[in-house]
């Protein structure tokens, strides 16, 4: 059989920094673990933009819609600031995750022991979380029509729209239900059923898919206002948070910062299964592309290695290589590698992005 596909797209800033480190292990995997990917490279964003003049060349999108998982670097920059809108590197990045209908955005909220003193919530509250918000990516208040400015009287009014269709919510919902098959079985949906129509559908549509195909799973249902308290009171009681697109925006920053960094955290895209039975799938880190400290081999690569992760774990059924890569990587933070964005109080010279690589590699040949 022909080795899953991976398309990396680097994209702009840090992105092609941060990208060779996973590239060194991904040739890892496929040297010591015979876990080998085709792999294949092409351009997104500003680069693209420079060398097409768009932000994402129709044989790209083309590529990755043929692609058994995308792994993008970042998108942006100063340079692009005066570009039309229509052209701006972003564009590029929500262009691949419209025309591949990724409805599912997974945004882990983990906290590594080593790092849990750079949370500004208390050790004991934040150490060993590990949370997952899913959110519904391509429907809600940022798509649902009408909306815009109008005149209205004498003054205007801006209008934007929540909007839900029960299909939309059915398939984010089956999403949350079979990851939590996967970790530790809850789901904690999160709407405002008390105010919005649209969070009265959610909670039923929600409900109804449960009960008829995922009664094993725990459910429970917040008012997101309550789970953003409960985010910051007690962290640790969440397994999986469903929740909507702007609601999950909203939440998945403020579960980030849990965690103390920016610089350790992936994200995953998903759709709906291709005909192999892998979704659609768009792994990326959640920081950005960083224009201060491009090419200053400052950049931290673990988050786009842990996205990596993400695809062993939900493109390629790799659990445990997922987890081999996850623990070389607490392995090397709690023997004290910091890149610079993880210097603490205490001081100390930080690792450059490609001794972070090197230490990695090391703790995966000594998982072995």
């Amino acid at each position: 059989m022909a080795n899953p596909s991976l398309l990396i797209l680097p994209g702009d800033g840090i992105g092609p920094e941060v990208m060779e480190e996973v590239k060194r292990v991904i040739a890892w995997f496929g040297d010591k673990r015979s876990l080998a990917f085709d792999v294949s490279e092409d351009l997104v964003g500003g680069a693209a933009y420079d060398a097409h003049g768009t932000p994402l060349h129709d044989d790209t999108m083309a590529r990755a819609l043929q692609a058994d998982a995308v792994l993008l670097g970042a998108v942006g920059g100063p340079k692009y600031d005066d570009l039309d809108f229509s052209v701006k590197p972003e564009r590029g990045l929500l262009r691949l995750r419209k025309e591949m209908d990724l409805f599912s955005n997974l945004r882990p909220a983990q906290c590594f022991d080593a790092l849990a003193d750079f949370s500004s919530l208390k050790k004991d509250l934040v150490a060993g979380l590990d949370i997952m918000i899913v959110r519904e990516l391509t429907s809600g208040v940022y798509f649902g029509e009408p909306r815009g400015i109008f005149e209205e009287g004498n003054e205007r009014v801006g209008i934007n729209t929540q909007r839900y269709t029960e299909s939309e919510i059915d398939r984010v919902a089956r999403s949350a239900f079979e990851l939590a098959r996967r970790r530790s079985n809850k789901v904690c949906s999160m709407e405002k059923a008390n105010v919005m129509e649209s969070g009265i559908l959610w909670r039923e549509v929600v409900q109804k898919v449960h009960d008829e195909d995922y009664p094993d799973v725990e459910l429970s249902h917040m008012y997101a206002d309550n789970g953003a308290m409960q985010l910051v009171r007690a962290p640790k009681q969440f397994d999986v948070i469903l929740t909507d697109n702007l609601f999950g925006d909203i939440l998945s920053d403020c579960a980030a910062m849990l965690t103390g960094s920016l610089g350790m955290l992936p994200s995953a895209s998903l759709g709906a299964p291709a005909a192999n039975g892998r979704p659609k799938a768009l792994y990326e880190p959640v920081h950005g592309s960083a224009p201060d400290i491009t090419g200053q081999a400052k950049a931290n690569p673990i988050a786009c290695i842990l996205s990596f992760a993400m695809a062993l774990r939900y493109s390629f059924d790799q659990g445990d290589e997922a987890a081999r890569l996850e623990a070389a990587i607490e392995t090397v933070l709690a023997n004290g590698a910091r890149t610079a964005d993880l210097m603490g109080e205490e001081g100390g010279t930080p690792i450059s992005t490609t001794e972070m690589g090197d230490e990695i590699l090391k703790a995966l040949d000594a998982s072995l």
